[in-house]
């Protein structure tokens, strides 16, 4: 039927860093957002809002034309300076999911936090899982080499353990994780802007940031409750939908599922790899999105992804798979 398209960040050379820039991957240009809308539209794409979107996917996709609907996690303020004005050039629907400590400036960004440890220093030493890991960080494989011994074992920490490990981190570094936030997010005042835009859907993205499936059952609720209160008395309407932090099958599940679906979310989007089929109908808060990524720019690939072909391709060899897509896109 189509495809729930995911972003991040937008912003000029995003995605093309050389050197060490592990979180590039987030990252995209203006000019490839822009080449996206308009290859897409040339292969006669529908874009959607995400309400449109799910009208379209609970009616079995009977329209007969395929569909995409651009998504965008966490509200940075690239989004704000550099996509917006793509999306009003082209009269292009989005969503824009908010979290709300994001947009406070009291999220650490932990993936955001480490590289900027880790780019700062030589050596740097962390106790981890009960081990004490030290490592030497002065080239740039080696501080490649560092992000990729931390970042899973980080990403998989619940939500406090991880902040606690990170606080202590950026202190021994001298980085301060709330100034990075305070940088990267927009403020209420740029989210009520963006929200006045009738081509704006704002989403809900939990309170703290933090993996639904890690937490207790009463937590994981009032989280996404949480969000939806929050953001509903700054911009005066209630969100309708929720894109769950990570969205992985560590951090939402069955039970995460569940929950946005009894806290009233009309759907909810994970980051599970996927297109939109008429089945989608009776898993509307458990919907599988394309991720637009910084490191693969280029349109052919962009038509592989919505293809099916990658999927198929991530399923059968999923290590790797990124790199595969590519050398098939070629």
């Amino acid at each position: 039927m189509g495809a729930l398209l995911m972003l991040h960040h937008v912003r000029p050379g995003g995605g093309l860093q050389e050197g060490f820039a592990p979180n590039s991957g987030l990252e995209i240009t203006p000019e490839f957002l822009e080449g996206v809308i308009l290859h897409l539209r040339g292969k006669g794409y529908d874009f959607l809002s995400m309400a449109e979107a799910v009208r379209r996917i609970r009616t079995g996709g009977r329209s007969g034309r395929r569909f995409a609907a651009f998504t965008i996690d966490d509200a940075y303020r690239d989004i704000f300076i550099h996509a917006w004005p793509v999306f009003r050039r082209h009269e292009c629907p989005f969503t824009l999911f908010v979290a709300p400590s994001i947009t406070d400036g009291t999220c650490e960004l932990w993936w955001r936090a480490l590289e900027a440890v880790i780019a700062g220093s030589s050596f740097l030493g962390i106790r981890l899982n009960g081990e004490t890991i030290a490592l030497t960080t002065v080239t740039v494989s080696q501080k490649q080499a560092a992000w990729e011994k931390l970042y899973w074992p980080l990403r998989r920490l619940d939500g406090n353990r991880q902040r606690d490990i990170i606080v202590k981190l950026c202190c021994e570094h001298g980085i301060d994780p709330e100034a990075i936030c305070r940088a990267e997010a927009m403020d209420w005042d740029e989210v009520r802007a963006i929200a006045k835009d009738p081509l704006c859907t704002i989403g809900a993205h939990t309170i703290h940031h933090h993996a639904l499936a890690k937490l207790p059952v009463k937590d994981a609720m009032a989280e996404i409750t949480g969000s939806v209160e929050r953001i509903a008395a700054e911009i005066g309407r209630r969100p309708r939908f929720l894109a769950y932090p990570y969205g992985d099958a560590l951090s939402a599940g069955e039970r995460e599922f569940g929950l946005a679906c009894a806290a009233g979310m009309e759907a909810a989007v994970t980051t599970r790899k996927g297109l939109i089929f008429p089945g989608h109908e009776q898993k509307l808060t458990a919907l599988p999105r394309v991720s637009i990524n910084g490191g693969y720019q280029k349109l052919r690939y962009i038509d592989v992804l919505l293809s099916g072909t990658a999927f198929a391709l991530w399923a059968g060899m999923h290590k790797g798979g990124l790199k595969r897509i590519a050398a098939f896109a070629e």
